[in-house]
């Protein structure tokens, strides 16, 4: 278990599917983690009483955004704290091209990170809090090697097939 924690925020209830799985994703590294559902445009001074509660606490903590559309959640996060923020906007089918830019344009002084998957949304909170945590930074270096092992078994099949179908040179490196 961390010592560390990572609050997520949800600009709405629409982005629960998406929170949930940062929180499964960060719960496979054993990082506590809260959800809670607050707009920069809607309740402002209710999100930013919640930060200062959570910034009061001498608990390592990271807080993970996702807000569609205008996203004000992540900018004035980032604002309201000295920990570290990280943007994971929720997929949108109709305006993605143009919700990014909510996420990517920050005003100077501002400096949320932006990570689009949810999996490495929780892996990014989780090598910031592994900075100080020797055993976390272990989990984060076995789940990397089991990424390397999946891969490389993934190839061998390939391969394998490959010369099954007649073509022994599959799976050689060729420079």
């Amino acid at each position: 278990m961390s010592r560390g924690r990572v609050v997520i925020f949800a600009g709405s209830p629409a982005d629960k599917a998406h929170v949930e799985a940062i929180a499964r994703a960060l719960g496979e590294f054993g990082i506590p983690s809260t959800v809670r559902i607050a707009s920069a445009h809607k309740t402002p001074e209710r999100l930013l009483g919640i930060i200062a509660e959570y910034d009061a606490e001498p608990i390592p903590t990271i807080y993970v955004t996702a807000a569609g559309r205008s996203n004000a959640l992540s900018g004035l996060v980032d604002a309201a704290t000295q920990c570290p923020v990280v943007v994971c906007p929720p997929p949108s089918e109709q305006w993605a091209a143009y919700d990014i830019w909510s996420s990517l344009r920050m005003p100077s002084g501002v400096a949320p990170a932006v990570v689009l998957d949810p999996a490495n949304a929780a892996l990014f909170a989780a090598k910031l809090l592994a900075l100080d945590e020797p055993e976390l930074r272990e989990r984060i270096r076995q789940f990397q090697a089991r990424n390397v092992e999946r891969l490389v078994e993934e190839d061998e099949k390939i391969a394998a097939e490959a010369r099954r179908a007649g073509n022994p040179a599959a799976g050689e490196l060729r420079t």
